[in-house]
């Protein structure tokens, strides 16, 4: 009993505090991941609402100090808000082409008070339905998760890629010899680091990368330091800054679908992470870190910040340093708030360049990738039309990623939804899953136990706990002596269980 009592109250991975200074340099590892990412969207958007070169770097700052304030919502939570998951928040991508519409419609004066008004409506609406949709998740079986995470992975790769070559197509240097090199070599530094490395040090391979290809590309001379000499002491983001936000209809339905958008890749994160670090999402986990994500949104725009969601790109980091801490992120949270009240500080992070960045993000998102590929081989692929699904649904995923302009003709609104081959490719898997594994031939032929056994979440310790309760004799998540070392979706049902030839428990005799 005592030992069970001290096993029980050995605190999970995810909980664990860290030394100051592994906190610290973890959590500028995450910062260091996603920073690009977090000031790209306002150095597009900024441009095209009129605003000039200094307007746009504060309009930066704002993203870096709303994306903190996010990131601290979704790892520290409170009432039921927050995953309390080590998962980054940041601007998401997902809304740039909508603004960029809503700012080119509304001229100069108007576009960022419209752009805000419809991000707050946006984030209130998608924090009262969050419940609902965090639903959801019983729809997120290992075929669908699986399928996702590999598209977040493979989606992402494209964007390291663009860092590689330089960052911007339309510069003289794209994709030069230079800039391809700069990128290879760091890829190789991550390699050696993360191969000869041990301990805390491997844990921050990542991290020593980038400064080590930052100072070898000084004498090459791609690391621009003027950021720094331009940049002010102090700069904190002025609530309404830009103006008291205005409600317009027509941007407000584009941003809520934005917003769908984003609760539905947020919740495919949650479950990717949840496997990652050895703790499943269920139904309250998803709740709680939509809450996060829409309650983020809805108060961004206060400090002139755009709709935030959980950024993929940290979920290769975890998998990578197998550093499980939300509290590692959520320093990170306090770093980047730290960034967007000091521009000085933002400028260093700066330094780093855009091939340096990209060569430790292919190592990233194919983390992310092959993360997505290990939970496949826990889905039972070779049962049924599990493999046609994955098929299906990652041919579609990749439409945006091979062909960009493949649905150029369709309308401009289904464009927010279709140009992300994460959520098409999410929605194709849902369908055919339910489709294939509920209510197609296998209900038909009285299959639908096998279904879900292998192919629900609720099954599979993803779904609500009071739900899901396996039998005593069926090891569980908590237990590391299970098979499948703790993941319940990798676990064995015990000999006594009768199973089909799928090896999934048999379904139960009719009454």
């Amino acid at each position: 009993m005592t030992g069970q009592k001290s096993e029980g109250d050995r605190k999970h991975p995810v909980d664990e505090t860290l030394p100051p200074l592994k906190m610290f340099t973890s959590g500028l590892q995450h910062v260091a991941a996603m920073y690009a990412g977090v000031v790209a969207p306002p150095m597009i958007v900024g441009p095209a609402c009129g605003l000039n070169a200094t307007e746009t770097a504060f309009l930066m700052g704002a993203s870096l100090f709303t994306a903190g304030i996010a990131t601290l919502l979704q790892t520290l939570g409170f009432w039921k808000v927050g995953a309390k998951l080590p998962f980054v928040n940041g601007v998401s991508f997902a809304g740039v082409t909508p603004m960029v519409a809503i700012g080119k419609a509304q001229g100069p004066g108007n576009a960022l008070p419209v752009i805000f008004g419809a991000v707050i409506v946006a984030g209130v609406l998608g924090f009262l339905v969050a419940p609902y949709f965090s639903k959801l998740v019983r729809f997120f079986p290992p075929v669908v998760t699986g399928t996702v995470i590999t598209l977040i992975g493979v989606s992402l790769l494209p964007v390291a890629f663009n860092w590689s070559q330089g960052g911007n197509d339309r510069a003289p240097d794209y994709g030069s010899l230079t800039n391809i090199g700069m990128a290879a070599l760091t890829f190789l530094i991550v390699l050696v680091l993360r191969r000869v490395l041990r301990g805390f040090l491997q844990q921050i391979a990542i991290l020593l990368g980038l400064i080590a290809g930052t100072l070898i590309a000084i004498p090459v001379g791609i690391t621009n330091f003027s950021a720094i000499s331009e940049a002010s002491l102090v700069g904190f983001p002025t609530p309404f800054h830009f103006g008291a936000p205005q409600f317009d209809i027509a941007a407000i339905v584009s941003m809520c679908i934005v917003m769908l958008v984003c609760m539905t890749e947020s919740t495919a994160d949650m479950l990717a992470l949840g496997r990652i670090v050895g703790r499943p999402a269920d139904e309250r986990t998803i709740e709680g870190g939509l809450r996060a994500d829409t309650l983020g949104t809805a108060l961004s725009p206060l400090f002139n910040g755009f709709a935030n969601s959980a950024f993929a790109q940290n979920i290769g980091l975890v998998a990578m340093t197998k550093v499980r801490s939300r509290f590692v992120v959520a320093t990170g949270g306090l770093i980047l708030i730290v960034l967007g009240l000091c521009p000085v500080a933002a400028s260093v992070i700066s330094l780093v360049p855009l091939p340096v960045l990209g060569g430790a993000g292919i190592v990233l998102f194919g983390s992310v990738a092959a993360s997505g590929i290990q939970t496949l081989a826990s889905a039972a692929m070779e049962k049924g039309d599990n493999a046609l699904i994955v098929a299906a649904a990652v041919g579609i995923g990749l439409i945006p990623i091979a062909a960009p302009d493949f649905y150029h003709h369709l309308p401009k609104d289904l464009l927010v939804v279709l140009d992300s081959g994460i959520s098409t490719g999410c929605l194709v898997a849902i369908v055919l899953n339910l489709a294939f594994n509920h209510f197609g031939r296998k209900a038909a032929d009285g299959d639908t136990a096998d279904a879900t056994t292998a192919d629900d979440p609720t099954a599979a310790g993803h779904g609500d706990p009071e739900l899901s309760s396996p039998p005593a004799s069926v090891p569980t998540a908590d237990d590391p002596a299970a098979a499948g070392h703790g993941d319940p979706e990798l676990s064995s049902p015990p000999a006594s269980v009768p199973t089909d030839e799928a090896g999934e428990p048999a379904a139960a005799p009719a009454h």
